[in-house]
């Protein structure tokens, strides 16, 4: 009998981990979302001091008044200071990959009015009036021949309202920055090779798109890490169950 609980642990464990492999390793047939192409992006950080491109504090986020300490602390860019895409003084403990765009679905008392029609996504997403349905949404930006994924973490660059860029065909303005649509942190930089004011092309993803890489491996608000957990206690209650009989 132990022998066959452990066979069947063994193959649970399989079965689990296939499944993840088969939902989260390969892409989508079609692209729901199309690519934004030739992008002004820059680089900002957690915890990013004002400056005359970025007038307001990154210490906190649109969705987030506590960014910095829930990050873990100060995301420096500096790469003498960074490895393995994080800051070498602590391991944070959000996903590093992470970026900005123009929009944020949240108002004081719920959401922008405009919120479930344009956020393609709202309704399934949807977790009540005080919960963002764009916050930690995974979006994948590419360089050349190199695609990194993110997570979306705040409202940016300069504007908070600009849905018909975001979720619509608009470009970015020109005025600000050089046309700047996104922001990206040190570790989305450092994976494509960006030089501080860059060009990409971005587009959103669903998890299911979402290969694994080193943006699949940290954070509390990762949503590999997230199913990971999920399955690690899914196999040790099989594991308690096959002991007790």
């Amino acid at each position: 009998m132990k022998a066959i609980s452990i066979l069947s642990i063994s193959a649970l464990a399989a079965i689990i981990a296939g499944c993840l492999n088969t939902e989260h390793g390969a892409s989508a047939t079609g692209e729901r979302y199309p690519w934004k192409k030739n992008i002004v992006t820059t680089v900002f950080w957690i915890g990013e001091r004002p400056s005359g491109n970025n007038p307001v504090p990154n210490r906190r986020s649109s969705w987030d008044k506590d960014w910095t300490r829930n990050y873990g602390g100060f995301d420096d860019p500096n790469p003498a200071h960074r490895s393995n895409y994080i800051p070498v003084k602590f391991t944070p403990r959000q996903n590093p990959f992470y970026c900005a765009l123009p929009y944020n679905d949240k108002s004081v008392n719920g959401h922008r009015s405009e919120a479930p029609r344009v956020v393609p996504w709202f309704k399934e997403a949807y977790q009540g009036p005080g919960v963002s349905t764009c916050k930690d949404r995974w979006v994948a930006i590419r360089k050349g021949n190199r695609t990194v994924y993110a997570q979306w973490e705040d409202a940016g660059p300069f504007r908070t309202d600009y849905w018909q860029y975001v979720f619509g065909n608009e470009r970015p303005k020109s005025t600000l920055n050089k046309g700047a649509g996104l922001d990206v942190s040190p570790a989305v930089r450092d994976y494509l090779g960006l030089s501080e004011t860059d060009v990409t092309d971005w587009r959103f993803v669903e998890f299911s798109e979402v290969s694994r890489g080193p943006w699949s491996t940290l954070g509390e608000n990762n949503t590999f890490v997230i199913s990971d957990r999920k399955t690690g206690r899914q196999l040790a209650e099989a594991s308690q169950r096959a002991d007790a009989q």
